[in-house]
């Protein structure tokens, strides 16, 4: 009797489309190149489970109105489409529903388009392992759906349009089924993102509860921030043997963990991971991520991984930056953490530290970086040294502030004496002027009394 072999089914192949703009009010505002920005696409779809087998790049002063690209790039495409035999095309920038419409007529039927939100929120939506991630996830992929669900019943308005009355031809009784059925899903669709809110806002006050808890405790919360794949998970496992999944792709994990850690000194905080990072972050998934996000809000301190190794680790850093200015915790004391600093060699440390023939950025002229603790979580080097640092930052280094606090704030008052220094102290009718050093982190509790 023959043997019967099990063959994995073949990965769909998938094609990838970037556009360079020369117009200023269209030019990419992420920090990637074209070239290394399709580099990570091509990462994302290995994530997606897709097999890339090409790739195509364009120059144009603005989009497309129809296409985003030219009649003739779209003719390229159908070209390689028939070579390649592809199913999926895959763009680097979120399309608008007028332009996923006109390129699906032109590609035709069996060939899938993506853009590169939905392909992070299908990435989203595979690794959402609790209810909470499921929850942001389905509200993300909704809202993103909503505006192009016309494109999904355009054979029946199309079967309805043939005579006098039919779709399109406007008046009560007249529309046709596919308008019909577009109004009943817009208004299911609607019905499920209110009621996704309404489930995720009770998250988001319990997530708020357990923040309040927190702060009573007087334990101090680090959140853990890097661009996706930097190795944050890797190193809360180091760290504090959390169990996390630490895979080596794209977005591996995205339900936060957080775990005590005993610094060298003695002091203990609260560790977190949070969700990663990447440029050209969909705003439906900020937007679901609220609750989870504002961890890094919260937080009393940052500890940013940046993966050294990486040709374009500047420019990841950047975008963490640029998205933590974005939701309002750009300003938080921060400790960076140079992850997988073991396998940099001598000869690419000395690249570095000169001109890149790639044209990257290099970390050593980032600001951002030039301060970081070299670790590897994977080898548990460095972490000593990282320890010290973030217990130095945050019960070490006190900054001066003045403040007017009322008499009946007597628990910052109590904070104050516990935690920092207090150099003076001038009686006033309804409370206390004082002067005082306190560490970085509690900063936020004392905003509403600072003397500028």
């Amino acid at each position: 009797m023959s043997k019967i072999h099990k063959t994995k089914a073949a990965k769909p192949r998938a094609y990838l489309v970037g556009v360079e703009f020369r117009n200023n009010a269209h030019k990419r505002k992420a920090a990637l190149s074209l070239q290394a920005s399709l580099e990570e696409l091509a990462l994302l779809c290995d994530t997606a489970g897709l097999d890339v087998v090409g790739q195509m790049t364009q120059v144009l002063d603005s989009p497309n109105p129809n296409t985003y690209i030219g009649a003739g790039k779209v003719e390229e495409l159908l070209a390689w489409k028939k070579a390649e035999d592809f199913e999926i095309v895959v763009f680097d920038d979120e399309l608008s529903p007028r332009h996923q419409r006109e390129l699906e007529e032109l590609l035709g039927m069996g060939t899938t388009l993506l853009d590169r939100t939905a392909l992070i929120l299908d990435i989203f939506a595979q690794h959402a392992s609790t209810r909470e991630g499921s929850l942001q996830v389905e509200l993300a992929q909704y809202e993103y759906r909503l505006p192009r669900l016309t494109r999904m019943w355009t054979h029946l308005a199309r079967q309805a349009g043939g005579g006098a009355g039919g779709a399109g031809s406007g008046g009560v009784g007249l529309r046709g089924p596919g308008e019909t059925q577009l109004e009943i899903d817009r208004r299911l669709i609607r019905d499920r993102i209110t009621k996704l809110k309404h489930d995720l806002e009770k998250v988001q006050q319990q997530r708020a509860q357990q923040r309040q808890q927190r702060k009573r405790s007087e334990i101090p919360v680090v959140a853990i921030v890097g661009y996706t794949n930097a190795g944050k998970s890797t190193l809360i496992n180091a760290l504090t043997k959390a169990g996390v999944l630490a895979a080596d792709q794209l977005f591996a994990t995205l339900d936060p963990t957080t775990r005590r850690v005993r610094l060298p000194r003695g002091h203990e905080i609260l560790l977190t991971d949070t969700v990663g990072f990447i440029q050209k972050l969909p705003t439906q998934l900020v937007a679901a991520f609220r609750a989870t996000l504002e961890e890094t809000v919260e937080a009393d301190a940052l500890l940013h991984v940046v993966d050294i190794t990486h040709p374009n680790a500047a420019e990841q850093a950047e975008t963490v930056m640029e998205t933590l200015d974005g939701l309002g915790a750009g300003n938080k004391p921060m400790i960076i953490a140079l992850n997988k600093a073991d396998k940099r060699s001598p000869e690419r440390i000395a690249l570095d530290e000169n001109a890149s023939p790639e044209g990257h950025s290099l970390p050593e002229a980032s600001g951002i970086l030039s301060e970081g603790v070299p670790v590897s979580a994977l080898k548990h080097t460095g972490l000593d040294h990282l320890l010290s640092e973030i217990e130095s930052v945050l019960f070490e280094r006190l900054i001066p502030i003045k403040v007017r606090l009322p008499f009946k704030a007597g628990d910052l008052m109590s904070m104050l004496r516990r935690a920092g220094n207090i150099e003076s102290e001038i009686p006033e009718e309804t409370g206390m002027l004082i002067e005082a050093r306190i560490p970085g982190r509690l900063l936020d509790s004392f905003k509403m009394y600072l003397i500028k």
